[in-house]
């Protein structure tokens, strides 16, 4: 999800000379955040050792963080808000040196927002195997070289016992709630399972409680689309020049990932059959709005994400499957013992309704017994980054029990 006039927190728009002329100069090899960059607001927290399900170990690992509140002398009002796949540490503040993009949930955590930072003590990592600080493809490996490719495959409990770990560095040994969206419910979700003890309330936002053939799927061409580009060069491109790295493969997968986040009835209502110029699109050298919007953001994000980060957690979520290892997705969930909020957009796509219905008929304590709250949205997938007013209502009625 990109940002930069937000995509995820507004809704589509026809696309402006201005931003086309945005977009003009060659893209970096790599958008990640690396060694000797702007730090911004992140902290960082070294972890150590991280041994992955593959048992492939990754030596010396450090989590890119942000904070925000003042943690109780208690340490009884810490709440974990763990991000989608292409997002970061960054909750509320707008972009600036070190931070390529706005935060993406302005609208939610802040003082006196649902999530409100004058009682809570908010933290937000940046996910294992990410390109904003934590650990990952573009960071540097014992050999002095980038891992890239190299990077072993990353699991949601991979990233999850790496933040559990974020949480012993922190002292935290509960957690007053975990809140994720999207890739981060799928973490929510293993959270839960995994740390039963650790949290006392979940929000499940847009999320599965395993990834299915048809996510998969829609993932793997994304994955194909940045291993088809030349450049790519087997993910080991980061001494090249600007303009000579993946970002024709990385620019493809993101347009197709913006295809399942909003939904048909949005892009329909704003872009309609809508030209972009005064050029004909039916063999007049022009172009339909809609894919003037598609290219623009798919190109404006290869600007701030890294290749091989992409794969890497489009990866991980494919492995996401509470059932995994455990006796089957009922038992998984029925062993959560935290207070849950389970949260569908009847719009999405991406993540149907019919994957959070599962959810909550089987978790034991939800605040609305064995049904999902659905909230009405044109969005789609992405009306967990838009619709500000609802989300944020159920949040604070989770914060409130």
């Amino acid at each position: 999800m990109d940002w930069q006039t937000n995509e995820d927190t507004v809704p589509s728009g026809f696309v402006t000379d201005a931003q086309i002329r945005s977009v003009l100069g060659k893209p970096p090899a790599s958008g990640a955040w690396r060694v000797g960059d702007p730090v911004g607001r992140r902290s960082f927290a070294a972890i150590g050792d991280v041994v992955f399900e593959t048992g492939e170990t990754v030596p010396n690992v450090q989590i890119a963080y942000q904070s925000y509140g003042t943690l109780s002398p208690a340490r009884d009002n810490a709440v974990l808000v763990l991000h989608a796949l292409t997002g970061d540490s960054n909750l509320n503040h707008p972009a600036e040196p070190g931070h390529p993009t706005d935060g993406w949930w302005p609208g939610l955590v802040g003082p006196g927002l649902p999530i409100d930072t004058d009682r809570w003590f908010v933290v937000a990592p940046n996910m294992l195997g990410g390109c904003q600080g934590t650990t990952g493809p573009s960071s540097m490996a014992p050999d002095g070289a980038e891992w890239g490719a190299r990077f072993p495959f990353t699991t949601i409990v991979d990233q999850v016992r790496a933040q559990h770990a974020l949480s012993e560095v922190l002292g935290i040994d509960r957690w007053a709630a975990v809140v994720g969206g999207s890739m981060g419910g799928m973490q929510v979700l293993e959270w839960a399972v995994r740390y039963p003890e650790a949290m006392e309330r979940i929000a499940v936002i847009a999320a599965p409680a395993f990834s299915s053939a048809d996510q998969i799927g829609l993932n793997s061409v994304q994955v194909q689309a940045i291993r088809a580009d030349p450049a790519f060069n087997g993910g080991d491109y980061y001494d090249a020049a600007d303009g000579d790295g993946p970002h024709h493969g990385l620019a493809l997968a993101r347009r197709m990932a913006l295809l399942n986040y909003r939904s048909p009835s949005e892009l329909n209502d704003r872009f309609r059959r809508s030209w972009q110029s005064g050029l004909d699109p039916l063999g007049g050298g022009g172009r339909f709005a809609v894919e003037s919007y598609l290219d623009f953001h798919g190109n404006k994000f290869t600007r701030r994400f890294d290749a091989n980060s992409y794969i890497t957690l489009v990866e991980a979520m494919n492995s996401h499957d509470l059932a995994r290892g455990r006796a089957g997705v009922q038992a998984a969930l029925e062993s959560v013992r935290a207070t849950a909020l389970v949260v569908g957009i009847d719009s999405d796509r991406l993540f149907p309704v019919a994957d959070q219905e599962l959810i909550a008929r089987h978790l034991p304590n939800t605040l609305d017994g064995d049904r999902p709250v659905v909230i009405e949205s044109k969005f789609g997938h992405d009306g967990f980054l838009i619709e500000f007013d609802v989300v944020g209502r159920e949040i604070a009625r989770l914060l409130a029990t």
